[in-house]
């Protein structure tokens, strides 16, 4: 299958493997992108690019990739649900630290889907045969509040609200180091184009605003934030974080995780604890609360004793 890119006056003078990467198919593989690129089978007009060319805007990328792959059909599965909320049209659920909300290519089983298919019975196809009813995502290692449209009225609605910015969200997360008692961190966020899985601060990324007051500190060793995300990127505060010297303490990706394991760390330490919203048949203001799971007050217990 042929796939054809645009360029941009954004994306004026990007170099051809970054927009490639960037633009790509999200259920194409990063070996596949690297490999047309290495191989030199990425045209520019119809001419062959290396990877360092820098693009001028008008110009039609080209490049030839695997087809989509076939969905496969999602099995119900009886799965422990923690339920905040319910009714016809929504369902809220309070995410364990550990599932993935929806199926992958990889990953049939065990995710929040498989859970609600059968705690719901149906869900509504329309955000697609692998994300039913699912219209914002947690991370796997993030814990709390999330919801789920059960028919494609719901969907439509809570969609348009995520994308227009009228839900808001605050978490709370556990950091490395003493953080200043207010803070506002505005850094641009864009996919990496080597890793597809992690995200970069980049000047020709997505806006992305991120507010956070500090509710505890534990010495120099760790801070207890609550984080405001204005705009929903992909691993906003936890990059956002990173990038001004205060990782998420157990962030695999972003931080030293293998070092807050003294702490009694075993996962990214985030989880989503409010989110608010209007409910997509009434227009009732609603707001849901997730307590703080049982292992982050463990770390925190821990951090109390450790900096006595």
């Amino acid at each position: 299958m042929i796939h054809e890119i645009l360029v941009t006056n954004r994306e004026n003078g990007w170099r051809l493997d970054k927009l490639v990467s960037e633009k790509a198919p999200p259920w194409i593989s990063r070996t596949a992108i690297q490999r047309q690129i290495r191989d030199c089978k990425v045209f520019v007009d119809k001419i062959s690019k290396k990877p360092g060319y820098r693009v001028k805007s008008g110009e039609s990328i080209t490049f030839e990739l695997p087809d989509r792959p076939e969905a496969m059909s999602i099995e119900p599965e009886e799965m422990s649900l923690k339920i905040i909320y319910e009714d016809r049209d929504i369902v809220v659920v309070n995410k364990d630290p550990g599932v993935i909300v929806h199926p992958l290519p990889s990953r049939q089983s065990g995710t929040l889907v498989n859970a609600l298919l059968n705690h719901c019975m149906d869900l509504q196809g329309i955000g697609g045969v692998m994300r039913p009813g699912i219209v914002h995502r947690l991370d796997k290692d993030t814990s709390g509040v999330i919801v789920v449209a059960k028919n494609d009225l719901s969907h439509i609605a809570l969609s348009a609200q995520f994308k227009n910015r009228e839900t808001s969200k605050d978490y709370l997360a556990i950091v490395k180091g003493k953080t200043p008692p207010t803070g506002k961190v505005a850094f641009s966020i864009s996919r990496h184009p080597v890793n597809r899985l992690k995200m970069r601060v980049s000047e020709d990324g997505k806006e992305s605003l991120t507010y956070y007051k500090t509710l505890a500190t534990f010495g120099g060793e760790a801070s207890l934030i609550l984080a405001s995300p204005r705009t929903g990127r992909t691993h906003q505060i936890r990059l956002h974080m990173k990038e001004i010297g205060h990782p998420l303490l157990g962030d695999a990706m972003y931080g030293r995780a293998r070092e807050d394991t003294i702490y009694g760390v075993e996962r990214q330490m985030l989880h989503a604890a409010k989110l608010t919203l209007f409910h997509p048949r009434s227009s009732e203001k609603m707001t849901f609360i997730a307590p703080l799971p049982d292992d982050m007050k463990k770390v925190l217990v821990n951090l109390s004793g450790m900096t006595r």
